[in-house]
């Protein structure tokens, strides 16, 4: 599990970077982009809470920024009682650009881990086949 701890140390690094004046909850993320490229985020907030930014999102949006289409994993740290898991936004988002079987490593500063898969997090979604429903197309299992 040395990635894991490599990405949780570097999501922590990241953390001390959130801008959260109104939660006072910093939380830090790590997401591994396709070509194994690391791309940090941290939460940025605003008075207006619909307008802040989740620490995995913005790992996510900093990686589309170069290019890069999709990830390979992605790691969240914050100070909770055990590992920290992503609202159900950055859910939706991370399944956008994680196959279903891309590791999720969850941690705290206590050094609590768990590792998890996009498929466990969000069971059952898949974007391209929601898509292909709407647009009248036959479902495929896998998509």
């Amino acid at each position: 599990m040395a990635i894991e701890n490599e990405l949780l140390e570097r999501a922590k690094q990241a953390r001390e970077q959130a801008y959260v004046p109104y939660s006072k909850f910093p939380v830090g993320a790590v997401f591994v982009g396709e070509n194994g490229e690391w791309f940090e985020g941290c939460n940025i907030e605003n008075s207006s809470y619909g307008l802040s930014n989740c620490a995995e999102r913005t790992a996510v949006f900093s990686a589309l920024r170069t290019g890069m289409r999709s990830g390979k994993m992605i790691a969240v740290i914050a100070d909770t009682k055990g590992p920290v898991a992503p609202c159900g936004a950055c859910r939706q988002v991370l399944s956008e650009f994680l196959p279903k079987d891309a590791r999720i490593v969850l941690g705290n500063l206590q050094g609590d881990m768990k590792v998890t898969t996009m498929e466990e997090l969000l069971p059952e979604h898949s974007a391209r086949r929601i898509y292909s429903m709407k647009a009248g197309k036959k479902r495929e299992n896998n998509e």
